[in-house]
Parts: C-alpha cells; structure tokens; sequence
C-alpha cells in the first residue's frame, strides 16, 4: 500500500522507510515536484485525504505512530486513485530524520492531544522543542496550521509564536462563527463535527516561523 507500512511491522523497520525516501519524497514518492504539505498526528487520515482532493497540485503525508488509525484514510485514497495523498507511520519527534532541510513546505497539525498536563508541556505539537525541528526540514515562508477544540492549546500556540517572534498570519477563536471565511472550511474531521454538534467552537491559526 502505498505510503503504508504494515501495522505488524517493528517500528525501526517502518522508520528505515522514511530514511529510504528523506531529501526525495516529491522525486521518488509523489513523482512530481509539487508543494510537499505534512498532516502530523493525522490520526484515520481522513483530513489529509480531503486536503489532497481540494488541492490536487499539491502533495499531501499524513503522518502518525498509530498505524491502524491510518488505514482508513489509506485505503480511501486507494480506492480514489490518489496519487497525491500517503501515509508514513513515525512518532513525529523523529521527523528530521526522514525529511532533509527544505523539503517540506506546508505543515498542518489538526486536533493534537493537548497535553494539557505542565509536565507533559515539552510534547505539546506546538511546542518551541517541536517548532525548532519544523524549522529544519521547513521552507523559509512554510506556513503551519494549527485547528484545535482546545483553546488552550490554542492560547499556548499564540504565546508561543508571540514569545519567539514567531509571524501570526491568521488566528480565530470560533473558525465556523468567524465572519472571515477561510477555503478550507468546508473540511471537517469526524470527530470535528461531533465537536460542532456539541456547539464547542473549534480554533484556527496560521504562523510561519521567524527562526
């Protein structure tokens, strides 16, 4: 399959396949040379899956630890024949490790565990110890996306990207309720709309890194 290793397989052996492809996923993955656009923690896979069919001149890798949640997005695009959509199946602290500098020119992290814990801070998705390993493998205007349930999460991020200098493109606090519309709107993950159907608002905003 496609961008999916095999959820049985030892997890050095899955990371060795993103070793294989670092510095050449458009060239020898998605065979063009279109935009590389990262969904970290992309859980079913679904939201990558929709992002590669609005934007089909770009490339799309959902990437998360969790092989089987993956497997429903995977097999959606197979059955579509996407050929700008795969998965790879890493813990995204080893993101360097299979992306070169330069080579990645979006990032979206979509409903992140929040880690609301303080001693849990430093694995929050948008933490600087995450940013700064964004930052190597990023494009030097690469937006990152964050959308979120927890505002929180979405109060720490804008601490954050005001903290180090960080450049704040967009950012609401009720995406849906917003008068600004944004063209990815119409995108929801099914456990985003169970959110909506509980009237929680759902947050967005969109940095680029000033490192």
């Amino acid at each position: 399959m496609k961008g999916y290793p095999h959820v049985e397989e030892p997890e050095m052996e899955l990371l060795k396949q993103g070793y294989a492809l670092k510095g050449n996923w458009k060239k020898d993955f998605f065979k063009n040379d279109n935009p590389l656009v990262l969904e970290l923690g992309c859980g079913m896979g679904e939201y990558s899956v929709a992002l590669a069919e609005k934007y089909p001149e770009k490339n799309f890798l959902g990437i998360d630890i969790k092989g089987a949640r993956m497997w429903q997005g995977a097999i959606e695009s197979l059955e579509k024949g996407m050929k700008n959509v795969g998965f790879l199946r890493i813990r995204i602290d080893w993101i360097e490790k299979c992306f070169t500098e330069n080579e990645v020119d979006e990032i979206w992290i979509t409903f992140p565990d929040p880690q609301l814990k303080k001693r849990r801070g430093t694995k929050r998705l948008t933490h600087p110890n995450f940013l700064h390993r964004y930052n190597n493998i990023m494009k030097k205007e690469g937006q990152i996306h964050l959308k979120t349930d927890n505002q929180f999460l979405h109060g720490f991020t804008l601490g954050v990207i005001t903290g180090e200098n960080h450049i704040l493109e967009d950012s609401t606090h009720d995406l849906y309720n917003s008068a600004e519309k944004r063209d990815h709107m119409e995108i929801k993950t099914h456990y985003e709309q169970i959110y909506l159907d509980k009237c929680l608002p759902i947050t967005y905003l969109r940095f680029r890194l000033n490192y």
